[in-house]
């Protein structure tokens, strides 16, 4: 089968065999995958927890159609749509735990389909698991024009939150983000946005911060956030180290909780999955769950595709059609 692999020198599409199920997994035909940041690296052979390496098909999210499936699985039958979370899925073929595979809703495409498994699973279990939303609560969503930004901003807006307040440094995308729930955008290059947080909250500052940025952002994150407040630590576009002021840690009495896939069991997965599924699945299924489509690649230019990420200029998804 065709597949985007990662080589010592990046992506490069060619033959691979195609995957076979074990007992707990689901076998696809992929019509579409959709891009993500940790593509990039597993682009190059960096494993994305102990999946991936040299010669692996990269990509994390998939839709398709069921064509086999292993003999614990109960759920899913040949032929039936699906989109998935997993690994390898810039490919033609992919396998997946059952545990990762959701229906498609009727009406919903594949590429669309596709944009969906990561941000749901990602932006809940961040929201309201980790970071223990509620109803009433306020919120800020950093790096918030990617997809699973625009998805967070979509779930605290649905389950609940009082004030959604989304960041993005540049100006045109910043201007979008109330159309996915924000009240309030900012540029987190403006050494000030702090206060307009704390203006915004009356002075005390969010209850909820999902970080996708951290590096030196993280002490005016701090200066941000409620006394009592959470940050949960999705990602690290703005760095993977950085100066920690420790006392105002301690003073403002903040829960720093971070959070990865990596080193998830496959039994933790299947319950993020279930309790996501049981938040959000009538939502998804409505239609008022979605994420915009940037562009489309076909397979043959996935490295196009991630060069168009690299660029940082997209808004939504990127996605890959078969």
């Amino acid at each position: 089968m065709k597949a985007a692999i990662a080589t010592d020198k990046g992506l490069a599409v060619r033959d691979i065999p195609q995957p076979k199920p074990k007992p707990n997994e689901v076998l696809v035909r992929v019509r579409a995958a959709a891009l993500n940041r940790a593509d990039l690296a597993t682009a190059r052979g960096v494993p994305h927890g102990s999946h991936g390496g040299i010669g692996a098909a990269v990509g994390l999210e998939w839709a398709g159609e069921v064509v086999e499936t292993g003999s614990e699985v109960k759920e899913y039958k040949p032929g039936e749509r699906v989109m998935c979370s997993g690994t390898g899925g810039y490919a033609e073929y992919a396998v997946t735990d059952w545990g990762r595979v959701n229906p498609i809703p009727d009406g919903l495409s594949f590429e669309h389909a596709a944009t969906l498994p990561v941000a749901l699973l990602t932006l809940h279990n961040a929201l309201v698991t980790a970071g223990r939303l509620k109803p009433g609560e306020s919120v800020m969503i950093q790096g918030a024009s990617s997809g699973v930004g625009l998805m967070g901003l979509q779930i605290a807006k649905l389950m609940g939150a009082k004030l959604v307040i989304g960041s993005s440094t540049n100006e045109a995308r910043r201007a979008r983000l109330k159309e996915f729930g924000a009240d309030l955008a900012l540029d987190t290059r403006d050494a000030a946005w702090p206060d307009a947080v704390l203006a915004a909250t009356g002075g005390k500052g969010v209850d909820l911060v999902v970080d996708m940025l951290s590096g030196p952002v993280v002490l005016q994150t701090m200066k941000a956030t409620a006394i009592l407040g959470r940050i949960v630590n999705v990602g690290r576009l703005a760095g993977m180290r950085a100066e920690f002021d420790f006392d105002l840690h301690a003073l403002r009495r903040i829960d720093y909780i971070g959070v990865t896939f990596r080193t998830r069991t496959l039994e933790e997965v299947r319950e993020i999955s279930r309790r996501m599924r049981a938040d959000l699945w009538d939502a998804v299924t409505a239609g008022k769950l979605s994420l915009p489509i940037d562009r489309r690649f076909p397979l043959d230019e996935a490295v196009a595709a991630q060069a168009h990420m690299r660029e940082n200029k997209h808004f939504g998804k990127i996605v890959l059609t078969m």
